[in-house]
């Protein structure tokens, strides 16, 4: 099955030149399911990337997990299939699926060649709309994410990006892990399951995107036979939050040689006028890799850390900019001052005219490298569609973003860093902190 993808991609490659132009059709079924579809006929398969929004977020405290154990479990049988029988049968169909779970959504996704397609959907069908949820299989599966959880309690990094969450958003689905904690995992239920199912994944917060050897109208149809039983409504959404941490240093004890700091403020929320300066600014302040300010100053200049980067979180309820590095426990102190000091110059002096021509210069030129098969085209469109964006965004992104002035960045930066707002989450035996 790998090898027929990989040949199937590798020959996309050639039939659809590296460019960010699509010609996308607003498609909708007969049932009214909507979708966003690229075809492309010259070579027998179809990418299908389906997405739904609300996810994790919509658990109670008390079944948190439920969504992620769901999702994890839906390639575990349906019908007569068991487990072992379900994964030969896609294997046989040369399907390839995948279940994800997020915060703000839970995704599937599908690759089938044409000649297969009736039969693909209906596994798949059976997989979303009729799981088992055989009780042993959750029992294998439940201990997996248990380990995970187990795993995750002896890792800095996790363990400063959960206190981070929780200093952020406090009393929001947000605040704790989607894998839930070994009390709530432990106590879910088959009907959990179910419930978790038809809260998330429902026709009032389905996106589709696909791209492929497929028409509108047999997109239509087979979206009516994969999805139309679904329940129409699904689970109310969250509430939307503000970041309420304060700036400053929390440490968590742990016994490691080199410290891990994550750190953030409030960010921008993505449909804001000013998000592409925002963009372009934080790809000059951390995003960069070594083009960043950070690593320049962080890791080259001083030796402080191997790699540091900072990153826009637009949420569905929430949003923030974050950053994470590791330095060691005698210097992780310096180091924070120099994040500061950074953030600070950003918001009071802005970037620089190449600063700015370098970075709108990669921003642009790396945008159609993006779309290199119909997995990714797909994946694009069902994301430009939860995130309310306009069907001809791919061919305007480019022009918005060699839009962006240095007035825009040092009016954004100036608004948006607040060094004294800076909350570091610090894990490790750092020395020099409060």
């Amino acid at each position: 099955m790998t090898r027929i993808f990989t040949y199937v991609a590798a020959v996309f490659l050639l039939a659809l030149p590296l460019r960010a132009e699509v010609e996308i059709q607003e498609v909708t079924s007969p049932g009214g399911i909507k979708a966003w579809l690229v075809e492309e006929h010259s070579i027998p398969f179809t990418a299908l990337e389906i997405s739904f929004k609300g996810g994790a977020s919509l658990e109670a405290p008390d079944k948190r997990g439920a969504t992620n154990l769901m999702i994890a479990l839906l390639e575990e049988g349906t019908g007569d299939l068991d487990s072992r029988a379900f994964s030969a049968a896609r294997e046989a169909l040369a399907l390839e699926t995948g279940f994800d779970a997020g915060d703000d959504s839970v995704s599937v996704s599908a690759r089938f060649l044409t000649e297969n397609q009736d039969d693909a959907i209906a596994l798949l069908r059976g997989a979303i709309i009729a799981p088992n949820f055989d009780q042993t299989a959750v029992d294998r599966v439940r201990e997996q994410v248990l380990s995970n959880i187990r795993s995750d309690a002896q890792d800095p990094g996790a363990l400063a990006s959960r206190r981070f969450d929780e200093l952020a958003f406090p009393n929001h689905p947000y605040a704790t892990s989607r894998d839930g904690t070994a009390d709530t995992v432990n106590a879910l239920t088959r009907d959990d399951l179910f419930a978790a199912k038809d809260a998330t994944m429902a026709l009032d917060r389905v996106y589709v995107g696909a791209v492929g050897d497929i028409t509108a109208e047999e997109l239509g149809l087979l979206l009516d036979t994969l999805l139309g039983d679904l329940p129409a409504t699904g689970a109310p959404m969250p509430e939307r939050v503000e970041f309420a941490a304060e700036g400053g240093v929390e440490t968590i004890p742990f016994n490691t040689p080199q410290s891990v700091a994550m750190f953030g403020h409030a960010g921008i929320q993505r449909d804001d006028e000013d998000f592409f300066a925002a963009f372009v600014m934080n790809r000059i302040l951390g995003a960069g890799g070594f083009a960043s300010r950070l690593t320049q100053e962080v890791r080259e200049n001083r030796g402080l850390t191997y790699g540091i980067g900072t990153y826009l979180v637009p949420m569905e309820h929430g949003e923030m900019i974050l950053g994470q590095f590791a330095s060691s426990n005698d210097r992780i102190a310096e180091a924070i001052d120099v994040v500061r000091a950074e953030w600070a110059k950003m918001a009071n002096e802005g970037v620089t005219q190449e600063e700015l021509q370098a970075a709108q210069t990669y921003l642009t030129g790396a945008y159609p490298l993006r779309f290199d098969g119909n997995g990714p085209i797909a994946n694009i469109l069902v994301g430009m569609q939860m995130q309310g964006l306009a069907v001809d965004y791919i061919a305007t992104r480019n022009d918005k973003i060699r839009a962006v002035t240095q007035e825009d960045i040092a009016r954004v930066a100036a608004d948006l860093l607040d060094p004294e707002a800076l909350l570091f989450v610090v894990v490790g035996q750092p020395e020099g902190l409060e």
